[in-house]
């Protein structure tokens, strides 16, 4: 290889490698319009120097090892943000340019070109196309439902399972509507329901009140159900034995 191929093969993988950058420059992304390039000649220029090393396969080698290394590159731009991932689409387009500059250093820049449009075209066209996916709903509009919590407790502990159930109802994402006691004078029990409304299902809920609530001493019997189920859109109501029919 002389150098006049040389410098054609590094300065084409500087431009498409510009060219990729300058998309993430604009976006004003974390890699830009200089990182790509260097990544893009980088590679190419490698890619070269295995070329110039005596022996078989050489330049596959060497290919292997610019892959591996833009690996760690790439994990360097990928950042935590809370329970969010950032920087994964521009380690994408990292490994992408110095796959474009491997090209352009073995000689093949029409395919290099055709790389750098493909790359392009993933940040540019598909942009739209995943922000309108993502605008898709991916779940049914949540009902309106409405719990019966029953509970049977002494006499002497009704008020103290009301003040209980009140409170721990507070705490969860749970709306109190009604709450009844009913004595029972022969067997010195009252018998207390709440009815409980909530947008969607909360299972979960109920059955950590259930458990605050049973290990008072005072309580004999306690349960949960699903009274019904009402659509907000057409305001029609399930009963709970419409829903067992349906699950």
């Amino acid at each position: 290889m002389n150098w006049i191929d040389f410098g054609i093969r590094m300065f084409a993988a500087l431009f498409l490698g510009g060219v990729i950058g300058l998309e993430r420059q604009w976006r004003q992304r974390m890699t830009g319009l200089r990182t790509n390039g260097l990544v893009a000649v980088g590679a190419a220029m490698f890619i070269m120097m295995g070329g110039l090393i005596a022996g078989d396969g050489s330049q596959g080698r060497v290919a292997a090892y610019v892959v591996s290394g833009i690996g760690f590159l790439g994990g360097g731009v990928i950042l935590k943000d809370g329970f969010n991932i950032r920087g994964m689409n521009t380690a994408a387009t990292l490994w992408c340019t110095a796959a474009v500059g491997t090209l352009a250093g073995l000689g093949h820049l029409g395919l290099a070109a055709m790389g750098t449009a493909g790359v392009l075209a993933a940040n540019l066209i598909l942009r739209p196309v995943a922000h309108l996916i993502n605008r898709a709903p991916v779940q049914e509009a949540e009902h309106e439902i409405l719990y019966r919590l029953r509970c049977t407790c002494r006499t002497a502990d009704e008020a103290n399972i009301r003040t209980m159930l009140i409170q721990n109802v507070g705490r969860m994402p749970l709306a109190l509507i009604a709450l009844h006691s009913l004595d029972d004078e022969l067997l010195a029990r009252v018998n207390v329901k709440a009815y409980l409304k909530c947008i969607g299902p909360k299972e979960e809920a109920l059955e950590q009140i259930v458990t605050r609530l049973s290990l008072e001493s005072g309580v004999t019997a306690i349960s949960w159900e699903v009274v019904a189920a009402v659509d907000a859109e057409d305001a029609s109501i399930t009963t709970s034995e419409e829903l067992v029919r349906a699950s």
